[in-house]
């Protein structure tokens, strides 16, 4: 087979103890699926999940032990931060039942689901979509994969993100309002996953601006680490 010009190259992330890395296909979203996140959005109460997407071609791929750099993006003013557990799926399905889920998981990662959140507000107002504050280059870092056996109770597991060493969101996974199998339920019903999906699960509350210099961290309890630094506009 033969292209007009060469396709681009698999995006792919690495995954601990492992030489093989994870194929990424599509990089699916949970909104508002914290409730305090909720409250400080101005929404209350457990309201039906919904979903956004992200190209793949945005993820930021940390190795452990390493910083990742991403640049400020422009249009915005106002770059936020939200730490988040990262669901990679390893058999794909249709309407899979919660109790099914984690034989669809093949492991966990940390992200970040970074927001030009004055872009992502015009767009409310306007009713209009905001994938321009969401789905931006380089909006989606992640660090490596811990497959799902060796990564503990993910579910219970302590979340936070720091800023420049000062902690700035600091949660529990078991505060989400859907959680990691009610997630894939739902996003299966609506979605047919396949092998290389990526499930961003929500983020607490805490979010706020980021500017260039900072450097994020971001944890969940039971995986590996990751770290980023905010350059200097391109």
């Amino acid at each position: 087979m033969s292209f007009v010009f060469s396709p681009a190259p698999v995006v792919s992330v690495p995954v601990l103890g492992r030489a093989e890395r994870y194929p990424a296909r599509r990089i699916y979203c949970v909104g508002r699926n914290y409730e305090e996140h909720a409250k400080e959005m101005g929404f209350t109460g457990r309201e039906p999940p919904f979903f956004f997407l992200k190209p793949t071609d945005a993820l930021v791929v940390v190795n452990e032990g390493e910083t990742g750099h991403m640049p400020y993006p422009s249009l915005t003013q106002n770059f936020h931060h939200e730490i988040e557990l990262v669901v990679a799926i390893g058999k794909g399905g249709r309407n899979i039942k919660a109790a099914d889920a984690d034989k669809h998981i093949f492991g966990y990662a940390v992200g970040l689901d970074m927001t030009r959140r004055d872009l992502q507000n015009d767009m409310k107002k306007q009713g209009r979509p905001w994938c321009i504050g969401k789905a931006f280059d380089h909006s989606a870092p992640i660090g490596p994969i811990t497959p799902i056996e060796k990564a503990g109770d993910v579910n219970h597991a302590e979340i936070d993100l720091l800023v420049n060493g000062a902690v700035r969101q600091t949660s529990h996974v078991a505060k989400l309002i859907w959680n990691v199998a009610e997630t894939i339920e739902h996003l299966s019903a609506a979605w047919e996953l396949q092998a290389g999906d990526l499930i961003y699960t929500g983020t607490p509350e805490g979010v706020a601006a980021v500017v260039a210099g900072d450097t994020l961290v971001g944890r969940v309890a039971g995986l590996g680490t990751l770290t980023v630094k905010v350059d200097p506009a391109k």
